[in-house]
C-alpha cells in the first residue's frame, strides 16, 4: 500500500483541500438546486404545453420524471465508486479519479446549454452525468480528509470546507442572479437564455477553481498490474474494508443512521425549490433569494455545530440536529404562505450546514487511523448517501405521483429522521476518539 506524502495539519494543504468545496458546490447550488429545476420546469412546460410529459408510453409529471432521473444518476454513482475505490487505494489514484469525475461533471454542466425542453432525453441525461461527476469526485475528495489532518481537527476542517463551499457558490449564484435580472445588459434575448448561459459559467468555474486543490493534493503512485484482474483486486480491497466495518458496531450503526437521515436531507436539498414553486406558487426570483438565505445560514450552521461537536461530542451534536430536522418536516407539511417558507428555509440552512459537515467528520474519526484505504472507507460513506438519495427521491416522487402533492411526501421524510435519531441515540461511538462521544 502507498503511504500519503502530504504534510499533516498543513494550513496550506488544508485550505487547498477546502477550496475544492468552492469549485463543486457551485454546481450543486447554482445548477442542481436553483437554476436547473426552475429552467427545466419552464422549458418542458413550454415545449409540451403542460406539466405532464409523454415518456416511454406514459404520461408523467415533469417534476416526477426529473426526480426519477436524478435517482438513477445517483444509483450509477454507487456502482462506479464501489468498483473504483479499491483500485484508487491500491495504486494511489485518488487524485486522478477525482480529476476525471470533475472533468466529466463540468463538461456535462456546460452541455446543459443545449437543452431546450423538447429534447427531453438530453435534459434528463446531462443532469445524471453531472451528478455522476459531482458525487464521484466527492468520494476521493473526502478520502483526503483523514490523510491531511489528525482526528482532533476533523470537525473544524470539515466545517471549514463546507463553509468555503457555501460562501463561494453563493457568490457565483449572486452573479448569475444579476445576469438573469439584467439579461438585456448582457446581450441575452430573455431570462431563459441567461439561465442557459449560466450553465456554461458554472461548468467553467467548477473546472478552473478545482485546479487549486489538484495542485496541492498529491500522493505516491504504486505500480499496479493493469489487466483483467485489477477489478478483482480492487473489490478485494473493498471487501476487506467491509469486513472491518461489520466487526465494529459503531461504524455500521453510524452508516445506518447516516443512510436514513441522508434520505431526508439530500431529498430536501434537491426538491426545495420545486416545493416552493409547485406548492406555494413562489416566484423564481423569490425562490432564488430563499436559497441564498439558506446558504448564508448554512455557513453559520457549519461553524456553530463544528464548535458544538468539539465541545460536547459528535453524537450530541447529531442528535440535536436530527431533532430539528424532524420539526422541519412536520412544519413543511403545514406551510401555506411564503413567509412561513422563508422562516423554515432559514432553519433548514442552519441544520443543513451542520449535519453535512459533522457527518463527514464523524465518519473520518471512525476510520482506523493506520489505514491507507481511505477511498474505500469513504466509498461506503458516499455510496450510503447516494443510495439514500435514490430511495429518498424515489419515495418522494412516488408519493407525489400517487397523491398529487409534495406535502404528503414530507411526512415520509420525517420518518427517516426519527429512525436515524433512534439509531444514533442507542449507539456508543468509538472510545478511542473522545471527541465523538
Amino acid at each position: 500500500m502507498n503511504k500519503p506524502v502530504l504534510p499533516v495539519n498543513s494550513p496550506k494543504v488544508i485550505n487547498a483541500w477546502c477550496s475544492y468545496d468552492i469549485a463543486n458546490s457551485a454546481y450543486i447550488l447554482s445548477v442542481n438546486t436553483v437554476l436547473y429545476p426552475i429552467f427545466y420546469q419552464q422549458v418542458t412546460q413550454n415545449a409540451f404545453g403542460s406539466e405532464m410529459i409523454p415518456f416511454m408510453g406514459l404520461s408523467i409529471r415533469n417534476t416526477v420524471l426529473y426526480e426519477y432521473a436524478i435517482a438513477l444518476g445517483y444509483f450509477i454513482v454507487i456502482l462506479l465508486t464501489l468498483s473504483l475505490s479499491g483500485i484508487a487505494d491500491m495504486g494511489g489514484y485518488r487524485k486522478r479519479f477525482m480529476q476525471f469525475f470533475t472533468l466529466l461533471g463540468s463538461l456535462a454542466c456546460i452541455g446543459l446549454y443545449g437543452f431546450n425542453g423538447a429534447n427531453i432525453g438530453l435534459g434528463l441525461l446531462l443532469p445524471m452525468v453531472a451528478v455522476l461527476g459531482f458525487a464521484g469526485s466527492l468520494v476521493y475528495y473526502n478520502s483526503f480528509l483523514p490523510i491531511i489532518a489528525t482526528p482532533d481537527r476533523h470537525d473544524r476542517i470539515s466545517a471549514r470546507g463546507f463553509s468555503f463551499g457555501y460562501a463561494g457558490s453563493m457568490l457565483l449564484l449572486i452573479f448569475n442572479i444579476f445576469s438573469l435580472q439584467n439579461y438585456e445588459l448582457f446581450g441575452f434575448s430573455d431570462k431563459l437564455e441567461a439561465i442557459r448561459f449560466s450553465f456554461i459559467e458554472v461548468g467553467i468555474w467548477w473546472l478552473v477553481v478545482s485546479q487549486i486543490a489538484f495542485y496541492y493534493l498529491r500522493e505516491e503512485h504504486k505500480k499496479v498490474q493493469l489487466d483483467t484482474t485489477i477489478f478483482t483486486r480492487g473489490f478485494h480491497e473493498i471487501f476487506k474494508v467491509l469486513s472491518y466495518i461489520k466487526k465494529h458496531k459503531a461504524m455500521y450503526r453510524f452508516l445506518l443512521s447516516f443512510f436514513f437521515f441522508s434520505m431526508g436531507v439530500q431529498t430536501i436539498i434537491i426538491v426545495a425549490s420545486l416545493f416552493g414553486k409547485a406548492e406555494l406558487g413562489i416566484t423564481d426570483t423569490k425562490l432564488i433569494m430563499t436559497i441564498l438565505i439558506i446558504q448564508l445560514v448554512a455557513i453559520l450552521g457549519a461553524v456553530v455545530f463544528g464548535r458544538v461537536s468539539s465541545r460536547f461530542g459528535n453524537k450530541t451534536s447529531l442528535l440535536w440536529m436530527l431533532a430539528i430536522w424532524v420539526f422541519v418536516c412536520f412544519s413543511a407539511y403545514s406551510v401555506h404562505d411564503e413567509y412561513q417558507f422563508y422562516a423554515l428555509a432559514a432553519l433548514v440552512g442552519l441544520v443543513m450546514g451542520g449535519i453535512q459537515s459533522q457527518a463527514r467528520s464523524t465518519w473520518s474519526k471512525l476510520i482506523p487511523s493506520d489505514t491507507t484505504d481511505t477511498a474505500s472507507y469513504f466509498s461506503f460513506y458516499d455510496s450510503t448517501e447516494k443510495l439514500a438519495i435514490v430511495i429518498g427521491m424515489l419515495g418522494f416522487g412516488i408519493i407525489e405521483h400517487l397523491t398529487g402533492s409534495m406535502r404528503n411526501s414530507t411526512l415520509l421524510l420525517s420518518l427517516f429522521f426519527i429512525v436515524s435519531f433512534v439509531i444514533i441515540a442507542v449507539t456508543k461511538l468509538k472510545k478511542e476518539e473522545p471527541s465523538l462521544v
